[in-house]
């Protein structure tokens, strides 16, 4: 990425914030009630997500994001080449549903790259991420 369509915006970062907080009440509140509901507790899922993030600092932030939020945790990452970008593996505690929890990260990268790059931010893969190296 230039450091032309760098477009850092202090009010979009407050926010990614406040959403990224929401997320953290929510899922908390839905390890809590899982806990100490009876029956199956979680329904796991292992998915590879490539990122849209180009710099250190976005990659760094989603990963952070990702494994704050109670339910998700960031297991390993692949790097990225100068074809293949940078791969999350990500571990979803109570959504066994790949193409739902593709939808919330991108979801959140999407809030994350409007944080970084601001509202005209080009997305070049707006299709969504290929679901391919998905395993459960």
């Amino acid at each position: 990425m230039s450091p032309k369509a760098w477009r850092f915006s202090l009010w979009n970062m407050l926010r990614y914030l406040a959403w990224l907080f929401g997320q953290i009440v929510s899922g908390s509140l839905t390890v809590a009630r899982r806990a100490v509901t009876p029956g199956r507790f979680a329904d796991p899922a292992i998915v590879g997500f490539p990122l849209r993030c180009a710099t250190d600092l976005e990659v760094t932030w989603m990963a952070s994001s990702i494994t704050i939020t109670p339910g998700t945790l960031v297991v390993g990452t692949a790097h990225g080449t100068d074809t293949e970008p940078v791969t999350v593996f990500v571990h979803s505690v109570f959504e066994q549903d790949r193409e739902a929890v593709n939808q919330s990260l991108r979801d959140m990268e999407d809030r994350l790259l409007l944080m970084t790059r601001g509202s005209g931010w080009d997305d070049p893969d707006a299709a969504g991420p290929s679901t391919e190296g998905v395993r459960r």
